[in-house]
């Protein structure tokens, strides 16, 4: 992703959230993203396409005409 956006690391850090030197790491493969929610925070920041990540990385808008149920 960052190739693609022609980024530093240090603006992906400023974008993300991420440190850069987290992102370094993930980069040299010192370390891994299993985080859900820190991949979300990266996609996010990035505002990477859904076809780069896939809906199912990606937050869903909750539909506000739909009834809401009562827990009983």
């Amino acid at each position: 992703m960052r190739d693609h956006g022609q980024l530093r690391q240090e603006d992906m850090a400023l974008l993300t959230g991420l440190s850069q030197a987290f992102l370094s790491l993930l980069e040299s493969g010192q370390r891994r993203l299993t985080n859900i929610d820190r991949i979300i925070v990266l996609l996010d920041g990035l505002n990477a396409p859904i076809d780069f990540t896939g809906p199912m990385l990606r937050p869903t808008p909750i539909a506000s005409d739909l009834p809401l149920l009562a827990a009983s």
